[in-house]
């Protein structure tokens, strides 16, 4: 006896196997129900994040060229939750503990949270609470998890300043918080992107010795993208468990 309910399924299981194959070949991503692989990014930091020394952050922030960079093909649905002056120390003097997506602990449908947070706290009205940089830093973790479970994070070493002003110090970055960062990664499983090293022996791209200009943007976002898409590489040739 023919049954018409599953041959119905079994056809149309075909087709959409012969629609996965086509848009493989084309290089495409065969879409899914959860949005044809749309991936949702949140970057989180101070100035430097949201824009500053850029002339146009809607287009040239590092955030704003991360997404132009990652492309169609990654399909990215970008946030950019830059500060100004935002520290990752709770007593520091603009916590980002004190913004809406902290507080409110909405949850969210983000995939990859990016941390970039650090460079404030150099000040010495800040870096004078050092010794709860790393708990900070962890409870962030913590608390990004809660706002969205399936999210990926990623803490981002802060870039160079030459040497600073304002307060930040280039020699406390370098050698104090970054350490630290990579402890508190190590520690949670977080993975790190570097982003000090590739700018570093650059101060043309850093007209105010703290923030990027446009190209060191740039250069800030592909070091950000290229760690993204490997690890995207690894995770599709790796073997199945």
């Amino acid at each position: 006896m023919t049954h018409i309910v599953g041959n119905h399924s079994v056809n149309r299981g075909r087709i959409a196997l012969f629609f996965c194959i086509s848009f493989l070949m084309l290089g495409l991503v065969c879409p899914s129900a959860h949005g044809g692989g749309t991936k949702r990014i949140q970057c989180v930091g101070d100035s430097i994040t949201r824009g500053a020394g850029v002339k146009d952050r809607k287009t040239d922030s590092y955030p704003a060229q991360l997404s132009t960079i990652l492309g169609k093909d990654w399909n990215v649905k970008l946030y950019n939750a830059g500060v100004n002056g935002a520290t990752m120390l709770k007593k520091g003097n603009n916590p980002f503990w004190n913004t809406g997506l902290i507080k409110n602990k909405k949850p969210s449908n983000v995939d990859i949270f990016l941390i970039m947070l650090g460079t404030n706290d150099s000040k010495p009205e800040n870096w004078k609470h050092k010794d709860e940089f790393a708990s900070d830093y962890e409870e962030m973790i913590k608390v990004l998890h809660e706002i969205s479970k399936k999210a990926k994070i990623y803490a981002v070493l802060p870039p160079p300043a030459f040497p600073g002003q304002w307060g930040i110090r280039d020699k406390v970055i370098k050698d104090e918080i970054i350490p630290l960062i990579q402890e508190v990664a190590e520690k949670t499983g977080v993975e790190v992107i570097d982003a000090y090293t590739p700018l570093s022996g650059k101060p043309n791209l850093f007209p105010d010795t703290v923030h990027p200009n446009a190209e060191g943007a740039r250069l800030l976002a592909e070091t950000v993208a290229n760690a993204l898409l490997n690890k995207k590489k690894e995770q599709a040739v790796a073997p199945n468990r």
